[in-house]
Parts: C-alpha cells; sequence; structure tokens
C-alpha cells in the first residue's frame, strides 16, 4: 500500500474536473453510431447493418491513433507535471507526423478497394454494395479525423479538458443533424440513407478540425511547430516509441480481435450482424463512464508521478482502481434495465431481437471486466508507462483464447449464436485476476520524464 494519504475531497474534485468533459465527450461521440443505427434503422435492417460493418474499418483505424495519442498523452501529462511545456510542443509535433501518415492511409484505402475492405466483414453483396458506397464518402473524414484527435489529446493533458469536450460535442450535434437532413432528405436534400450518413460524418470531422485549430490560436494553449513538423527529436522520439510500439501492438491486438469479433457474428447471418451491431451501440454508450475515469486516472497518475511525487501517484492509482469495480457493477445494473426498451426501439426481425435479448444478458456480466480493465490497464497502468502489459494480456485472453473459441463455435462447431457471442465476452472477465496480479508489482510507479532543456 501507498504510505501517503490521499486528501479525498481533493482527489474526487480533480477526478470529476477531468472525467466528467471526457465522460460528456465519450458520449457524445457514441450517440453518432447510436443516432446512425436508429436513424437508418428505420429505414433498412440492411442499411443499418451495411454502416456497422462499414465503420469497423474507422474503428481499426482508430487503434492506430488512440495508440500514438495515448503514447503522446502518457507522456504528455507527465511533462505537463513537471510543467515541460517546450518538450510538450514537440510531443504534439510527433503526433501529428503519425496520425497524419495514417490517416492518409486509410483514406486511401476506402478511396480505392472499399468492396475488398467490405468483404472482410461480410459475404452478403447487399451489405457490401451498401457499405462500399459509404466508405467512398467517409474516407475523407478519416483523413481528417488523426490531426484532430492529436488536438484534443493536448488539450486533455494541458488543463483544457472542458474545450476539447466541447469541440468533440459541437461536431457530434452536428453530426445527428446532418445525419438527419442526408438519411432521410430533409430541407429539400436527396434521401442518401447510407451515404448521407457518410457525409453528414465527413462534415462532422471537417468543423471539429476547424474548431481545434482555432480554439488552439488563443493564449495559454500548447500548439504544435509546424517548421519542426519533421524534425529528429533524438531521445525524445525514443521514448515516445517506446511508450508507442506496445500501445500500437495492443491496440491492434484488441482493434482487429474486437474487429474479428464482428466479422464472425456478419457471417452467422443477417439477424446476428443486425443485433450485434444495435448490442454494440449500447455497449459502446455505456463505457462511456470508464472510459472517462480511465482517462482521467492516466492523466492524473502521470501529472503525479511526471512531478516527481510516486508516492501520491501509487495512492492516486490504488484509489482508481478499487473506484473501477463500482463503475463496472453500475454498468451492468444500467446494461440489465434499458435491455427492454433497447429491444424494442429499433427496428428488427423476430429471431433479430430474440438474439439481442440474449446479447445484452451476456454483456451485462461483460461489462464488469471492461470497466475494470480499462480504468486499471488503460488508466493507471499506462499512465505510469506500464504498456507492454496490455499487449501481453490481449495475446493471451483474447487471441489465444476469446477468438480461437469463436471461430471454432462459428465455423467448425455451429454453436448457436448467443453462445458464440458469450465467446467474445470472455476475454475481458477471464483476465481480471491477472490484471490485478500485475498492479500490486507496482512497476507502474516510475516517472518518465528527462531534461531537454539543453536540446535545440
Amino acid at each position: 500500500m501507498s504510505s501517503v494519504t490521499v486528501d479525498n475531497k481533493a482527489f474526487y474534485t480533480k477526478l470529476k474536473t477531468i472525467s466528467l468533459p471526457i465522460i460528456f465527450q465519450s458520449l457524445m461521440l457514441a450517440l453518432v453510431a447510436a443516432g446512425d443505427a436508429l436513424m437508418l434503422g428505420r429505414v433498412a435492417q440492411e442499411e443499418m447493418t451495411a454502416v456497422s460493418l462499414a465503420t469497423q474499418v474507422q474503428f481499426v483505424q482508430n487503434m492506430f491513433l488512440m495508440a500514438i495519442t495515448a503514447a503522446g498523452s502518457i507522456l504528455g501529462a507527465q511533462y505537463w507535471g513537471k510543467g515541460d511545456k517546450e518538450t510538450l510542443q514537440k510531443i504534439f509535433n510527433l503526433m501529428l507526423r503519425f496520425t497524419g501518415l495514417v490517416s492518409a492511409i486509410f483514406f486511401t484505402a476506402c478511396e480505392l478497394v472499399p468492396e475488398m475492405l467490405m468483404k472482410v466483414f461480410a459475404s452478403d453483396s447487399g451489405l457490401i454494395e451498401i457499405g462500399a458506397s459509404y466508405l467512398r464518402i467517409a474516407g475523407w473524414s478519416y483523413l481528417m479525423t488523426g490531426i484532430s484527435q492529436s488536438y484534443l489529446a493536448v488539450m486533455k493533458v494541458t488543463d483544457h479538458v472542458t474545450p476539447s469536450a466541447w469541440i468533440s460535442s459541437c461536431a457530434v450535434v452536428f453530426n445527428i443533424l446532418l445525419n438527419a437532413v442526408f438519411i432521410f432528405g430533409l430541407l429539400g436534400m436527396p434521401r442518401m440513407q447510407a451515404r448521407g450518413a457518410a457525409l453528414a460524418t465527413t462534415l462532422a470531422r471537417l468543423i471539429e478540425l476547424g474548431l481545434c485549430i482555432g480554439i488552439s490560436m488563443k493564449k495559454d494553449y500548447i500548439r504544435p511547430n509546424l517548421k519542426k513538423l519533421l524534425a529528429s527529436f533524438g531521445q525524445l522520439t525514443k521514448d515516445f516509441a517506446r511508450q508507442c510500439l506496445p500501445l500500437m501492438g495492443g491496440s491492434l491486438f484488441w482493434g482487429v480481435g474486437f474487429t474479428s469479433y464482428t466479422a464472425i457474428m456478419g457471417h452467422l447471418g443477417v439477424d446476428a450482424a443486425a443485433a450485434n451491431s444495435v448490442a454494440a451501440v449500447v455497449r459502446d454508450l455505456i463505457c462511456c463512464a470508464s472510459n472517462g475515469v480511465g482517462s482521467a486516472a492516466g492523466i492524473m497518475v502521470g501529472n503525479e508521478l511526471g512531478a516527481g511525487n510516486l508516492e501520491m501517484g501509487k495512492a492516486y492509482g490504488i484509489k482508481l482502481k478499487n473506484l473501477s469495480y463500482v463503475i463496472g457493477f453500475a454498468s451492468t445494473a444500467l446494461v440489465l434495465a434499458v435491455t427492454p426498451l433497447v429491444v424494442r426501439m429499433v427496428i428488427l426481425s423476430d429471431t433479430a431481437r430474440s438474439y439481442l435479448t440474449g446479447m445484452m444478458v451476456i454483456m451485462a456480466v461483460y461489462m464488469i471486466g471492461r470497466c475494470v480493465n480499462t480504468v486499471t490497464i488503460n488508466g493507471v497502468l499506462d499512465g505510469g508507462g506500464d504498456t507492454l502489459f496490455d499487449m501481453y494480456s490481449l495475446a493471451v485472453c483474447m487471441w489465444g483464447v476469446a477468438i480461437p473459441l469463436a471461430l471454432l463455435g462459428a465455423f467448425v462447431f455451429h454453436w448457436p449464436v448467443l453462445l458464440v457471442y458469450a465467446c467474445t465476452c470472455l476475454d475481458e472477465v477471464g483476465k481480471i485476476p491477472w490484471v490485478m496480479l500485475r498492479f500490486r508489482k507496482y512497476k507502474w510507479v516510475q516517472n518518465l520524464t528527462q531534461d531537454f532543456s539543453e536540446e535545440k
């Protein structure tokens, strides 16, 4: 245990100040997917399902972007805690450099080979055609996402959490409004359905990027030095890579694994894919609380460790880990509470509706592991630079157990749809004991900062 005493009032005040805007931001972002699903669900089940499958491409892209921005956030939080703004600006440059490259690659793939991308997630020719038309338009939004996410990440670690949440929220509001206009053909616009959802997303990302750049021009904001965008920062680049590469491995394991789950369910038929699409939207909405607290945990722990307050950083981490269980059980109760409402809200076939009911019950158990692991691994452990563990745990629990079981169940043993879905939820709950064992080794209690004051 830590040898220092945490001031509960100061701790919870700081936690609320950081986490609530991030929770709100996560909720607003999840509402975009919910808005797409609900609006397209009112048009046709096939349109909703195709877009849900197509957005898995952006999900994979986000795995790369999350690793890069998370590495920047880990180092950025510690250097901000140390008071070294110049080094933080260099970290911003590194984030922009790598997120820009990733965004360009995914944009090119969506424009040139969208049908090939869709075939990974679906076998139905109708779903592939609808999804490809979505990707050709939405690909332009992928080009801008990496840049705006870098700006938002820097805002969060530099005490500008609220403006970052405001920017994302504005983009979400525009996205939902434009969704209604383009999907249903309101205000004299043509009825574009899936392509309308893609156009709305692209315009919303353009607005988001413009707001990021505009607000960052204000006083006291960290801005990138574009003249040194491609400059080599020596040891700092190595430190960035040391954090980023394990995070990249973990993100890819998790992202490709989750995409594999979606692909497996997609190949079990349109009803299974439709039910899974709705369940995924609910999961993402309810995970907003743990995502927000997890992000806040990384910033709070990182600030203390970077400032040299190792014992206080350790004490914060212990308190946040305990809090993750409270969030997990609360999320379980919430999933069960909203299940009847969700099942009635979306137009589904009787078979898909029965699948959805079962998936929601299974997901309720899954939420305990998801919340605990998000706060403990992605928050506390990563905040102290212990980024390798996430990759190891995913390699063993997801790729060594859950995915093989789901594949065998779906394509070899032909298990019922709900049993296959349960296999895809197995890894998060199963690895909790391992996560707690790693946490108590306290390898994450470390100061990652260095003195770069003499570097030009």
